[in-house]
């Protein structure tokens, strides 16, 4: 498993900016990869500890949520907030929709910023669903994402190699194995759910 997680790092690593501009848009849709962006952008940032290559991986990553968020507002705009219920279990709905109405680009600003295991695509998909406008919502997002993922880039500029190096303990591997691991099985499940509720409509 250990070495299937490497693997599977190490090619997305080949890919450089379009590796993360790729998983942004699978991690702001419907799969499941918390953590992912980031752990690439130190990695990546630590092998070419260079502010533009930063600020160029930084934006390939918000851009790649960005996408991944138009997905979404594509997919749930048309089925409005009765469509919702086929993605969201009726507590989480009622919680992200309470704060969506109260203010909606509040919500996801805080929503963007804030690292897992804070739900964001709930937030995305209550947006869409509500007809908030997909100007403002891809604006915010696009803004709040940059803005985390630089200061993700400026941490690993200055403590990249540190990062690495205690990445490198094996109780640290074996985390981000598992952390991988349930990466795969939420996509599955999330994908698997998707699927069946469009079958069902």
């Amino acid at each position: 498993m250990r070495a299937a997680a490497s693997a599977v790092f190490g090619l997305v690593l080949k890919f450089g900016g379009v590796g993360l501009l790729v998983l942004g848009v699978l991690d702001s849709s419907f799969l499941f990869a918390p953590w992912g962006n980031d752990l690439l952008l130190v990695a990546m940032t630590t092998r070419h500890p260079r502010l533009l290559w930063m600020l160029y991986y930084a934006a390939m990553s918000a851009a790649g949520s960005v996408l991944g968020c138009l997905l979404l507002d594509l997919t749930l705009r048309p089925l409005g907030a009765k469509g919702l219920e086929r993605y969201l279990s009726p507590r989480r709905l009622k919680r992200v929709h309470d704060k969506i109405g109260q203010n909606a680009g509040r919500a996801l600003a805080v929503a963007s910023l804030a690292p897992p295991p804070f739900p964001f695509t709930p937030f995305v998909m209550a947006a869409a669903a509500l007809q908030y406008s997909r100007t403002r919502l891809l604006g915010i997002i696009g803004a709040t994402r940059l803005i985390r993922f630089i200061v993700v880039g400026m941490l690993a500029l200055q403590f990249g190699r540190r990062i690495l190096k205690w990445a490198e303990n094996p109780v640290v591997q074996g985390l981000l194995v598992g952390l991988i691991a349930v990466c795969i099985i939420g996509s599955i499940v999330s994908v698997y759910g998707w699927i069946k509720s469009r079958a069902r409509s």
